[in-house]
């Protein structure tokens, strides 16, 4: 390894200060392009890079017929895709990428003859080192890097801790910069320990750690774990600026699942950020005013009593309004914050504060986090983030207010529960977790009833599940019912895209009215041309004659068109709490003309009812949020008639005659 590299100050590429500039990125009728736009690249050097890359797929096509090389053929195609996407998008944005590119070619051919041989001496190496996996999002290949320690040894059945870092804002981090930079090992030199595997995701790109971001994090860790014997209770998350704010909101949505917490200088949520970093005057609608809760930190409170958390600021850094916020938030709710703050320090760590950071993660890594801790606490405005540690909750009284449990071990298979805004609750213990003595009954007081429960089982597992009905509590699941909100069914419209989903297009010369027409083609070619800028993948897209009985079981379906163009929304719309014809969209008792509107919406898909539909949308947030990851939350509910006769911008598809949420069991509900 070269350790000159690994000394590199944080001001390379992972520092990543956040961009931003101020009230010019405040006009939504003057948009900068993020990514930015590249240089030009000569023929020369383009013929060149296209021998590299067909000599380089031939190498991978050759691959794919070896059983043994497909697992690890993910870690060769990170340097083709590296290169072809930076050659086929312009995103090559100086003479030195170019170069970086040829080598990157070079590399991947030499790993592609090393797999093609049966080895992979990247996964046992020491050091620094560029790997990939396949995402279940869109099937693309995605890019991360990894440093294995110089203690490690493959043979070694030691269970490794792991850090994941998380980068700043870099809005040129482009799939070659990062295959580049980690194969290269520009890594965070002063928080490697010789110890602990050191995970840096590219998430994808450039969101803080938000949806199909967040969903990146957890597939990189979970193909490392794949790969090496990684201690789940020794994974820390940590980051700065933009990294920063990614390690709040995972913090805050999955906090029992870490040892440690550690942010730096990153935004906690939205409109107070904005008003102080960017000096913009917020204004969202009512619907956009509950979807903050989504990503805002401050929602989720009471989760960080499930976490160690040690937070960092410059004392002069404008971003510390973060970590302020967060620990007056975290007082209200009887949890004193550990603020780490750099004197007389900007955006940077200081010195002297690296060491204080290091030396709190180390001691909480060493202890690692309590797998089946005595006491729970979980906050949520959603079911997607339902758990904590072996609390779930499996159902919620109303979506976008506040659900918060209390769970408390209170002696020997007891258990005590205190709940609001739940209708259905699972305490769930994995093998070997349970604390019960075993063959002993046990009792959950719930909300102050007490009720029976299970034994703990023989590989000291225990699972309760009670559900409301009127007042009381029963036992036992959830019934089943036609429709209910759960955990991955529960909207807005951007949770489509955060499992497995397929654009379903319509055939050529299908029936369409021209102004809905036109506007649907327009979004669904901004949807998917949006999709690969901001989250660097490649929809899979298919048209709707074609789609399968194995494509509906699979995937969340995107619905271009409207009933009279789209075969497979044509099936399902008189099954839609919101009614379109050719004569019209009927939202309760509101009418709204076929010629001037078209249907947003997400819904359980009446084909397959474990899957979405989703009607005419992509991803909810458009060019301006770009300009500052935090204003990327979704910005459209669970429905919305879009008039299209106001033409689509920088921030929403047209103008929104009205929006809402469906209630918990996707019914059509009147604005609150």
């Amino acid at each position: 390894m070269n350790t000159s590299r690994l000394l590199l100050l944080l001001g390379l590429v992972f520092a990543g200060a956040a961009r931003a500039d101020g009230p010019r990125d405040n006009i939504p009728d003057n948009v900068r392009p993020v990514p930015p736009p590249g240089i030009e690249v000569s023929d020369a050097e383009r013929k060149v890079l296209e021998h590299g890359l067909s000599t380089l797929a031939q190498e991978i096509r050759r691959l794919r017929k070896n059983p043994a090389a497909v697992p690890h053929l993910p870690d060769v195609e990170i340097y083709y895709q590296a290169v072809r996407i930076a050659l086929d998008h312009g995103e090559f944005f100086a003479p030195a990428d170019i170069e970086q590119a040829k080598k990157l070619l070079v590399v991947g051919g030499a790993r592609a003859r090393e797999l093609g041989m049966g080895k992979t001496p990247w996964l046992v190496q020491p050091g620094p080192t560029a790997l990939g996996y396949i995402s279940a999002l869109d099937g693309s290949t995605q890019p991360y890097g990894l440093f294995i320690p110089p203690t490690f040894s493959p043979t070694s059945p030691q269970r490794w801790r792991l850090d994941a870092w998380f980068h700043g804002r870099d809005e040129k981090l482009s799939e070659l910069k990062l295959v580049n930079t980690t194969t290269q090992g520009v890594m965070k030199k002063e928080f490697l320990r010789p110890d602990a595997f050191f995970l840096q995701p590219y998430g994808r790109f450039c969101n803080a750690g938000k949806l199909a971001g967040e969903v990146d994090f957890l597939e990189a860790l979970a193909d490392v774990k794949r790969r090496f014997r990684i201690d789940e209770d020794r994974v820390v998350v940590r980051g700065f600026s933009m990294g920063g704010a990614t390690t709040w909101q995972l913090a805050a949505h999955y906090a029992s699942d870490w040892a440690a917490a550690a942010p730096g200088a990153g935004f906690a949520e939205t409109a107070e950020f904005l008003k102080v970093f960017q000096d913009e005057v917020v204004k969202p609608s009512w619907w956009e005013q509950k979807l903050w809760g989504m990503y805002d930190a401050p929602a989720y409170a009471e989760n960080f009593r499930n976490v160690p958390l040690v937070a960092y600021s410059g004392e002069i850094d404008k971003q510390k309004q973060a970590a302020d916020l967060m620990a007056g938030v975290l007082a209200k709710v009887g949890i004193p914050m550990t603020h780490i703050i750099g004197p007389k320090t900007a955006h940077a760590y200081h010195a002297d504060s690296v060491l204080v950071v290091n030396r709190l993660v180390d001691a909480l890594a060493v202890r690692g986090r309590d797998p089946a801790p005595r006491r729970v606490s979980l906050a949520t405005p959603t079911l997607k983030y339902n758990r904590q540690a072996w609390v779930t909750v499996d159902a919620m009284g109303r979506h976008w207010d506040k659900a918060s449990v209390e769970a408390e071990i209170v002696a020997d298979g007891q258990v005590q529960v205190a709940t609001k805004n739940v209708t259905a609750i699972t305490l769930a213990m994995t093998a070997g977790r349970c604390p019960f003595a075993l063959g002993r009954t046990t009792t959950v007081r719930l909300d102050g009833q007490k009720l029976p429960a299970p034994a703990p089982m023989s590989d000291r597992s225990w699972t309760a599940s009670f559900h409301r009905s009127g007042t009381r509590w029963l036992a036992g699941v959830l019934p089943a019912a036609a429709l209910q909100k759960r955990h991955d069914l529960q909207g807005p419209i951007d949770d489509a895209f955060l499992s497995s989903f397929l654009m379903v297009t319509v055939a050529e010369g299908a029936p369409f009215s021209k102004p809905v027409g036109a506007w649907v083609t327009a979004e669904q070619m901004h949807a998917i041309k949006e999709w690969r800028h901001q989250f660097r993948g490649e929809p899979r897209v298919k048209r709707d004659i074609d789609v399968t009985p194995e494509d509906i079981a699979q995937h969340n379906l995107i619905l271009w068109g409207d009933p009279g163009s789209n075969q497979i929304l044509k099936q399902i719309a008189d099954k839609l709490p919101i009614r379109w014809t050719k004569e019209g969209i009927t939202a309760g008792k509101k009418s709204y003309a076929a010629d001037k509107h078209a249907l947003v919406a997400i819904y359980p898909n009446p084909l397959n009812p474990k899957r979405y539909v989703v009607l005419n949308s992509g991803f909810t947030y458009r060019e301006y949020d770009y300009l500052n990851n935090a204003r990327q939350v979704p910005k459209l509910p669970d429905w919305a008639i879009v008039d299209i006769s106001t033409p689509p911008n920088s921030r929403y598809p047209g103008k929104i005659a009205d929006a809402g949420f469906f209630g918990e069991q996707w019914e059509y509900k009147d604005r609150p």
